[in-house]
């Protein structure tokens, strides 16, 4: 089969390698759609500790082509999205239902072999089975709605509040999109990208500006969303939360990136500031999200290239062009 490879820090290629067989509890998925992801970008720089070479690729969904003896679940033919993460079960974390946080924490296309290939092997018990109603290359969506979906899970927002959310990608337009379901009274985005403000607005958006400065709430917002991963962002944005508010931390950073707070008053208005890491008991539901037509595939996905060109694809995703990129494998077992 053919997989893109992370060679060395930032080196990739497309190369051959052996087609994957299943284990007992595992199926073999042939890839139809794998997004690209920030975090894809931060392996690419070195970051995250993974062990290379590595096939990224945490957002995939296709058809089933093998299953594991043991497998009875899922069938040959069936078209699934899969959850990548590999919590171990047993750990302080995962004992007290925090499997997100896990102490071996692991992912497919993160610390294993991921979906930017024409084939990936994946547990069973974290294969979602599609609907009729999706088709399989937009699947792999499910997997960046149902970290968004984890973040409300942890936001816990109020009927009536007012938004404010940084970066208007694919991770801020399905925030936004959450928000506006939640019972949310405004949702204003901030970007520098007009083109990804246009979409914003497209879809629904209260405000959009290229500084939060530009808009006009005195008392500041309810809810601050960080999506960018970018300190100057962030440090803003903790600036523009109301008294009583929250400031989450959605966006990945580089590992080294240290923002300035105002601890006083952080005290003195009760602000509270949270993180929300990856995926925890939200993937089905977001799979079941989209099958009831949450989200537009045809404007979140912008871009779709041949694994063969998945340099290009991660280059331009960088450069912030675009919305949600994919590559789309079209190969079939060989053997």
């Amino acid at each position: 089969m053919r997989a893109a490879v992370i060679t060395a820090p930032g080196q990739v290629e497309v190369a051959t390698m052996p087609d994957p067989t299943p284990g007992p509890r595992d199926v073999v998925v042939s890839v139809a759609g794998c997004g690209i992801c920030g975090t894809d970008l931060h392996i690419l720089e070195g970051e995250f500790a993974p062990t290379l070479p590595i096939v990224p690729g945490h957002e995939f969904a296709g058809d089933v082509v093998a299953v594991g003896k043991d497998v009875a679940e899922i069938s040959v033919g069936d078209r699934v999205a899969v959850d990548p993460s590999l919590h171990c079960g047993e750990c302080y974390q995962c004992r007290r239902g925090r499997g997100n946080l896990c102490e071996r924490w692991a992912a497919i296309g993160v610390t294993t072999q991921g979906g930017a290939a024409d084939f990936a092997v994946a547990p069973v018990s974290n294969c979602f089975r599609l609907s009729e109603g999706i088709a399989t290359a937009d699947a792999a969506l499910i997997e960046p709605l149902s970290c968004a979906v984890r973040g409300f899970d942890v936001l816990q927002p109020r009927l009536g509040d007012h938004f404010l959310i940084y970066g208007a990608g694919t991770m801020g337009l399905m925030m936004m999109e959450l928000a506006k379901r939640s019972g949310a009274a405004s949702v204003s985005m901030v970007d520098l990208n007009p083109d990804r403000l246009e979409t914003a607005r497209v879809l629904g958006c209260s405000a959009t500006v290229g500084r939060a400065d530009e808009l006009a709430r005195p008392r500041g917002w309810d809810v601050v969303v960080d999506c960018t991963g970018v300190v100057a962002a962030i440090e803003d944005g903790l600036l523009r939360v109301g008294k009583g508010g929250t400031f989450q931390q959605f966006g990945v950073t580089n590992e080294a990136a240290v923002a300035r707070i105002s601890p006083y008053r952080i005290y003195n208005q009760e602000i509270r500031i949270i993180g929300s890491m990856a995926v925890l008991h939200s993937f089905e539901r977001a799979g079941e999200l989209l099958e009831a037509g949450f989200l537009r595939p045809d404007v979140m996905i912008s871009d779709r290239f041949d694994l063969e060109d998945y340099a290009k694809a991660l280059d331009q995703f960088k450069r912030g062009v675009g919305r949600k990129v994919q590559v789309q494998p079209t190969a079939r077992l060989t053997a």
